[in-house]
């Protein structure tokens, strides 16, 4: 069963990271458009998709949304901007590591 990894710009400048197993575009709408008050984008609307990726494996996509939401801002803006080669170097403050 594929599950996809997403992560949304809202329009006050955070991102929200999660998942779905449903097609990526029926869930950013939902975020647009479903009444839940209580919800982090709810309050952020609108959204915007900036990053998918998909996984074969249910429990993959749940690892790896686990571990983008633990990161800072500057090390999901280098995944969203595919910038892999960074993603070592960047430490939990957002801050580039010297060796």
């Amino acid at each position: 069963m594929q599950a996809t990894v997403y992560i949304v710009r809202c329009s006050d400048g955070s991102y929200y990271t999660g998942l779905t197993r449903q097609p990526i575009e029926a869930r950013v709408w939902e975020h647009n458009n479903l009444p839940d008050v209580g919800s982090y984008t709810a309050k952020r609307r609108p959204v915007t998709l900036v990053f998918t990726e998909t996984y074969d494996r249910l429990l993959d996509g749940i690892a790896r949304e686990k571990q983008i939401k633990g990161w800072s801002r500057r090390k999901k803006e280098a995944l969203i901007g595919l910038h892999y080669e960074d993603l070592p170097q960047l430490s939990r403050r957002g801050h580039l590591t010297s060796d």
